[in-house]
């Protein structure tokens, strides 16, 4: 039988938003001990790679389809693709001599500077061998149209395991089906049009029948709207972040132990995010000042994706993510000071409805127009109600195979919006917290700097920690032996 599905209206926005500056994939650069998969000259065994690749393929059907339009409308769906070429998707390269990770920064940028081919499936891994300590990269690109971060982390469990000595099994076979006719593809879309307006009756039978909970809802409803559309009626101050990007990309990264980060919440409070978006807030307070921007001038926001996918959801594929708008305290030298401002922003953010407002308006989005979203954000933009995004997503905390290979690091790669030359995307995996820092080539030639300064702010705010712990528990001690005396003097 023919098949086809529909894209969500916030899926299609990823499409619309793409041009040929901004490239609207996600993806992460993934090294792993290589020993396992080496071959005898010690490149890696591509072959057994693509095996077990393909023997997980049927896992993630939307792997193996692409894209399609509607006729007259054009709104995006997906097909299966009836040429389908598991080597075309899956690359191999090498580094050469030394295979230095700056090499690799290098290759990864260029990479993820080319967009994906929209004649076929959206998706790209790239096996990097000779990277050196006997280490491969798994170099990934997906459309964003596919996954969000949330979903991006459940496949992780498809192509990888958690048993060193797991084995992927057979290939299933495969069969594409039919391309639906455009007789089809009309009939089924102006049915869909009718029952728009019924199932729009049926809301409002039910508003009918509990007004008083219509009426509340439909409050609490165009209050979150309100919310989430306030920061583009202020918009965040003009910064040599917030430029027209090219096509081409630099890309970097560095790595935290999640204890560390833990260890300071623990001691100076709030959550592991705040203190994450402290310690950007601290480098980006550096930033300015090299770039000689006074950091005390400025408005700095940051666009906080926030996952709104249920548990029933996990491992299903497309975008559940509403956004919230985070000011970052730049304007303060002190980094105690900056996480104090960071809890209290977020704190009430959480209170706010700026989550349900995205929500509410992606909704509103699949009964108008097919190009809503993406005229809001292209409003947004212009309007500039944040300067970059900064991208937490919660990975596994025990080590995962490929085909008896550990997974060492997991850098995510996130996607450049039009006018905002930098994107923070965070990771966190087998106790380690991984950051991946995407930039456009031309507007951050010192993104290498930029990646010191955030590890300069995180060292910044351990110090400060760490003499609290250190006089709390010299009191401790002072108590005990007071103790000691007291009790010595009574015996």
């Amino acid at each position: 039988m023919a098949f086809y599905d529909r894209l969500s209206a916030l899926d299609a926005s990823f499409i619309g938003l793409e041009d040929s500056r901004c490239h609207m994939h996600v993806g992460g650069v993934f090294i792993f001990d290589a020993k396992p998969l080496m071959t005898e000259d010690g490149g890696l065994d591509i072959e057994r790679i693509l095996l077990g690749i393909h023997a997980r393929l049927h896992l993630v059907p939307r792997f193996r389809q692409k894209l399609a339009f509607l006729p007259y409308e054009r709104l995006p769906i997906w097909i299966d693709d009836d040429r389908f070429r598991l080597h075309y998707h899956v690359r191999h390269s090498g580094l050469p001599r030394p295979g230095d990770e700056r090499t690799l920064k290098r290759m990864v940028g260029r990479i993820q500077s080319q967009p994906l081919d929209r004649s076929r499936p959206l998706w790209e891994m790239w096996f990097v061998e000779g990277l050196e300590g006997d280490r491969f990269a798994l170099v990934t690109k997906t459309h964003h149209c596919m996954i969000d971060g949330i979903s991006g982390a459940d496949l992780m469990s498809v192509i990888m395991d958690a048993d060193p000595n797991a084995q992927p099994g057979r290939p299933v076979p495969w069969v594409p089906r039919p391309r639906p006719t455009e007789a089809t593809l009309i009939v089924d879309e102006v049915r869909r049009r009718i029952r728009q307006p019924l199932d729009l009756l049926g809301a409002v039978g039910s508003s009918l029948r509990h007004p008083e909970r219509a009426v509340r809802n439909a409050e609490e409803s165009l209050a979150a709207i309100m919310e989430t559309l306030t920061p583009a009626l202020q918009p965040a101050s003009e910064t040599p972040l917030n430029v027209e990007v090219g096509p081409s990309r630099r890309f970097d990264w560095t790595a935290m132990r999640i204890a560390d980060l833990k260890a300071i919440k623990d001691e100076l409070g709030g959550t592991l995010n705040d203190v994450v978006l402290a310690i950007v807030a601290g480098a980006l307070r550096r930033f300015f000042r090299e770039r000689s921007v006074d950091p005390d001038d400025l408005t700095v926001r940051a666009m906080v994706p926030v996952s709104v996918r249920t548990h029933d959801e996990r491992g299903a594929l497309g975008n559940r993510i509403a956004e919230m708008v985070a000011d970052l305290p730049v304007h303060l030298e002190d980094p105690l000071e900056r996480l104090r401002a960071v809890r209290a922003t977020m704190a009430d953010l959480k209170e706010s409805r700026q989550a349900v407002g995205a929500e509410v308006l992606t909704a509103i989005a699949e009964f108008t127009v097919p190009n809503l979203l993406v005229q809001a954000v292209r409003m947004a933009e212009s309007a500039r109600p944040y300067n970059l995004v900064v991208t937490n997503v919660p990975g596994p905390q025990i080590p995962l195979y490929m085909l008896g290979c550990e997974m060492l690091t997991a850098y995510p790669v996130v996607p450049l919006f039009r006018h905002q030359a930098l994107v923070v995307g965070l990771f966190s995996y087998n106790g380690g917290l991984f950051w991946g820092f995407n930039a456009d080539w031309e507007s951050i030639p010192d993104l290498h700097d930029f990646a010191e300064y955030i590890e300069e702010a995180f060292h910044e705010l351990q110090r400060r920690a760490k003499p609290r712990k250190r006089q709390g528990s010299v009191r401790k001690t002072s108590a005990r032996r007071g103790a000691r005396k007291r009790a010595a003097a009574k015996s």
